[in-house]
């Protein structure tokens, strides 16, 4: 288990290139091992959950190989996939389980995939339900978890609105739709990000949408392409927070994708006064990508709840890691879904905060983190329970604490984001 000591800090300055953007790296892998042709991605994501992606792929008789964050999948096309000869390991990665049970479903083979003793836990019925409606044969493990047993089958299209919003339950339903005899959409009640969209159709694939309703056809000829991985906003966030704890802190992140599905918590942040300012915006490969500036500010704070949630779930635990330094608090509500990510997020956050000296009051649903009244935070010893993001977020509240942190099993940050202490620790002055 590594340490990663936490020492204070005056300020952060300076210039952040990202890792390429998780959910949007893996959903070119996928796409990639489909198509026809080579695919070469650049900045594919260094997260060891996009590894874990190509890893499947790799035992699904996919061939890649990788050179300066340039990674090139050869693909099978649509009906090349082959049966695994070994069970498939998605390790701590909910997206690659998710997304690849939508394309093994379609397969004429059985297979099996699972994951880590995390992954184990986290609810798989919210794809198993619409993958059975389309006709797929899929035995999970009880109480509806990984290993899931999956038996290739014929598929039929279906309209599909999912219970709880979530970008991975859609991408699963609209890549089994791949491989299914007609048409399948999906109806949103809160549009998700919609990277799976925009890669199918760069891809060749017929995809329509309008009025929450995303729609593909069956059976499209996917060509290879040549694709760069926008920087991702989910990490620059950590970056942001830090400015925004230390003051007079400044930086510039480049090439961060700034998909509207995916940048309202820049929105909530500058609504909160945070001076954000966006430049150099563009559109790549369907993608919009663009440099931040960051200055230091004191946030009001405020309520983050309703639909928003389903746009912000990544980015809520550097929310509420900023609480104790705003002037009102954070309060999170409607957000349930924190309760089954890789950790219980409410309340591994409100512990980390607690040991820290700040007031939370932990709800169902979310939480209260108390503002700057409440007093300085306090040095401590995190347990982030080996959750990648709880880890990074309570990093940056430890640069605004008074003495030392120490962050236990630091390296499970690299689940996200293998660069992010050696990053910040570069960035920060002292």
């Amino acid at each position: 288990m590594s340490k990663q000591k936490i020492r204070p800090g005056k300020k952060i300055a300076g210039v952040v290139e990202l890792p390429g953007d998780k959910s949007i790296s893996h959903r070119y892998a996928i796409l990639g091992a489909l198509a026809e042709g080579t695919t070469e991605i650049s900045n594919y994501a260094s997260a060891a959950d996009c590894r874990s992606t190509l890893k499947c792929l790799e035992r699904l008789g996919v061939k890649s190989d990788s050179k300066d964050r340039v990674v090139r999948i050869h693909g099978c096309g649509l009906d090349g996939l082959k049966a695994p000869r070994r069970t498939l390991d998605a390790e701590n990665s909910g997206t690659t389980i998710r997304l690849l049970t939508g394309v093994l479903a379609g397969q004429s083979f059985r297979s099996t995939i699972t994951g880590d003793a995390s992954l184990r836990r986290r609810p798989m019925r919210r794809i198993l339900d619409p993958l059975a409606a389309m006709g797929a044969k899929i035995v999970p493990n009880d109480g509806g978890v990984a290993p899931l047993e999956i038996q290739g089958s014929t598929l039929h299209g279906i309209e599909y609105a999912p219970p709880v919003a979530s970008a991975q339950v859609k991408s699963a339903v609209l890549l089994a739709g791949l491989f299914a005899e007609g048409e399948t959409s999906v109806h949103e009640a809160t549009s998700t990000r919609d990277h799976l969209e925009i890669a199918l159709r760069e891809f060749g694939a017929h995809v329509g949408s309008s009025n929450h309703v995303v729609r593909v056809a069956p059976r499209p000829r996917l060509l290879a392409r040549a694709v760069t991985v926008p920087g991702d906003l989910s990490s620059a966030v950590f970056f942001i927070g830090a400015a925004l704890v230390l003051p007079g802190s400044q930086i510039v992140i480049h090439n961060v994708g700034l998909n509207p599905t995916r940048s309202r918590i820049l929105d909530v942040l500058i609504s909160m006064g945070a001076p954000i300012h966006i430049a150099s915006l563009q559109m790549r490969d369907g993608e919009l990508v663009g440099d931040l500036s960051i200055e230091h500010a004191t946030l009001t704070g405020g309520e983050i709840s309703g639909p928003q949630v389903a746009e912000l779930i990544d980015e809520l635990p550097m929310l509420a890691a900023l609480g104790p330094f705003t002037e009102q608090g954070i309060v999170i509500r409607d957000a349930k879904e924190l309760r089954v990510k890789e950790s219980d997020r409410i309340v591994a956050i409100a512990e980390a905060l607690r040991r820290m000296g700040a007031q939370v009051e932990e709800f169902p649903d979310g939480l209260r983190v108390s503002g700057r009244s409440a007093g300085r935070l306090r040095g401590a010893k995190i347990d982030p329970r080996n959750d990648h993001r709880i880890a990074m977020a309570m990093a940056v509240a430890a640069l605004g604490a008074e003495g030392d942190s120490v962050i236990l099993d630091a390296d499970c940050a690299a689940i996200s984001f293998p660069e992010f202490f050696a990053t910040l620790e570069r960035l920060v002055e002292r």
